[in-house]
């Protein structure tokens, strides 16, 4: 009998800026070998210790709105007056091989790849409290008080959207954030939407014994 073929699931993964989108993500890629991390492309000024090509693809606003041009990106989004997407080529790649690759983008683009790929699977992270979330941002000491008011502030806007998520995940203590989100992914594989060819399968395998 023909072993079917594994393929991957697209998993986007949002959360207000200083959830700890980005260390979960890092976390599970370290702890389980299925796990492709996508790279974003974005036109914002890298960050202190940000590599190109490992946390993003910096590149200019034209360079962006080539790759737009070009139907090169799954989505994009402005966000904090920067572009942000996420590269097709790579992604496709990877789901082929059977990876499932995380996609840390925020709420608009995530929202645009469920209406594309209606078999991604959408979790959002928050952290256990408002403060805690104002407490981790000034804790980075990467931004000024007026850019930690604005993500604040669009923290408050994108907490309109969260019900539209599959999964809901609080970032209070990392292992167990983690842990439980890769056991979210590995329930996601035996949804039935995900096993479409499989179903098929069995249904023509009954069919011939009959």
């Amino acid at each position: 009998m023909k072993k079917m073929k594994h393929k991957g699931i697209l998993i986007v993964v949002s959360g207000f800026s200083g959830a700890g989108k980005g260390t979960l993500m890092k976390q599970l890629v370290h702890s389980y070998d299925n796990y492709a991390l996508s790279v974003s492309m974005t036109t914002r000024n890298p960050r202190p210790g940000e590599e190109e090509g490992k946390e993003y693809f910096f590149v200019s606003r034209e360079e962006f709105e080539e790759k737009i041009a070009q139907d090169g990106l799954i989505e994009y989004a402005s966000y904090c007056d920067n572009y942000y997407g996420t590269p097709r080529e790579y992604v496709e790649r990877q789901l082929e091989k059977g990876k499932d690759v995380i996609l840390e983008i925020e709420i608009q683009g995530a929202l645009k790849i469920k209406k594309k790929f209606p078999t991604a699977l959408l979790m959002f992270v928050m952290p256990p409290d408002a403060a805690e979330l104002k407490k981790r941002l000034e804790g980075r000491g990467t931004e000024s008080q007026e850019v930690i008011e604005k993500r604040l502030k669009r923290a408050s806007e994108e907490a309109e959207g969260i019900e539209q998520y599959d999964y809901i995940v609080i970032n209070d203590k990392l292992e167990e954030c983690v842990e439980k989100m890769h056991s979210l992914v590995q329930a996601a594989h035996c949804a039935p939407s995900r096993n479409e060819e499989r179903i098929e399968n069995m249904r023509k395998e009954l069919e011939a014994l009959n």
